[in-house]
């Protein structure tokens, strides 16, 4: 079992084990209650699970993006509430990295905070959404825009969940890998060049590396900027397009998949204004290729997509901005660039 030490408003772990199963019932000892909010298609997977003397309630909420909404929340309240949960209990979020948003959120702002344990059960959950102490629902207005800073006590990965994906899933998580070896760890690059996602997934010992080197460059990151004064927005390169383009279809692709289609066009609008050479370009669109993943959108979508980014958390009053790097593990912000150039720079991601 690898662990990995993050520390934020609190130290904790990340665990990659072998069996959710046994790290869950020893990190709840002494708990009374215990929350298990789960995705709806995952919920018989959680049947039978036995924690010693905690009493289990288990959640069960709406698939993907559909279950991060202010409804299902209320619901969530009025069950902590009828199930008589307090301060010493404890809520876990198992699923991909919408339900440990979702679990994040609610355990922030259940008697003021909480504590909760993340299990993901995605690559994007894993290597992403479950680490940092990000928690978040939508808004009709935008992805993750209701939320606040809420770390779990730990996050408890089985790589064992990954077969319970789809190669489209397990593509879309791999997106977040391609952007920490973008913005922070060049050796990852160095793994995906020239792979297929089947061939990755035969092999465990370089998932588990991917997983592992992908934790380590988030957990190092908001180590040093736990409320994302700077460094912190280091991880969301490719995101401010993506979140758009997620908006705009209606959360109907994946989040990875707009994160690649969000990297495709940072690449081109960086080699456009001379901020990153044609091979560091092409590096972005061959790899993300390669893993089948998206690099183009809809040309029409593009006055929207504008609308978006306008109220995308990364902007600063009336400035739109990006993350930005000039090399490999090297970053920086850009505000407010050309009109004419981001739309020449959409135009070679469109369709």
């Amino acid at each position: 079992m690898s662990e990995i030490k993050v520390s934020a408003e609190r130290d904790y772990s990340v665990l990659l084990s072998q069996s959710w199963r046994n790290s869950l019932s020893e990190s709840v000892q002494g708990r009374s209650r215990v929350a298990l909010i789960v995705s709806e298609t995952l919920a018989s997977r959680v049947e039978g699970l036995d924690l010693g003397s905690s009493e289990i309630f288990t959640f069960a909420i709406p698939d993907g993006e559909a279950g991060k909404s202010s409804v299902t929340l209320l619901k969530i309240w009025d069950w902590l509430g009828a199930a008589g949960f307090t301060r010493s209990d404890l809520i876990v979020g198992i699923g991909g990295g919408a339900v440990t948003d979702f679990a994040g959120f609610a355990a922030a702002s259940w008697l003021r905070g909480l504590d909760w344990i993340a299990i993901p059960t995605t690559v994007a959950g894993a290597v992403d959404a479950a680490i940092g102490g990000k928690t978040a629902i939508n808004s009709d207005y935008g992805k993750n825009l209701i939320g606040a800073f809420h770390s779990p006590i730990k996050v408890i990965i089985d790589l064992d969940w990954f077969g319970t994906l789809t190669d489209r899933d397990f593509a879309a998580g791999l997106a977040e890998v391609v952007k920490c070896g973008f913005i922070s760890d060049g050796r990852i690059l160095d793994l995906l060049r020239g792979k297929k996602t089947p061939e990755i997934r035969k092999d465990e010992s370089l998932v588990k590396e991917l997983v592992e080197r992908s934790v380590r460059v988030k957990g190092e990151v908001v180590s040093q900027d736990f409320k994302e004064s700077f460094a912190r927005e280091a991880l969301n390169y490719g995101h401010t397009l993506g979140h758009a383009v997620e908006l705009d279809c209606g959360y109907s692709m994946r989040h990875g998949e707009c994160v690649a289609i969000g990297m495709a066009f940072m690449a081109n609008l960086q080699l456009d204004l001379g901020l990153i050479s044609k091979e560091l370009a092409g590096d972005h669109l061959q790899i993300l290729q390669d893993l089948d993943l998206p690099i183009k959108y809809k040309r029409e979508s593009w006055p929207k997509l504008l609308a978006h980014m306008a109220v995308d958390k990364k902007s600063r009053g009336n400035s739109l901005r990006f993350v930005t790097i000039s090399e490999i593990g090297k970053t920086d912000r850009l505000e407010n660039p050309d009109p004419k150039k981001l739309y020449a720079a959409y135009e070679k991601v469109s369709s």
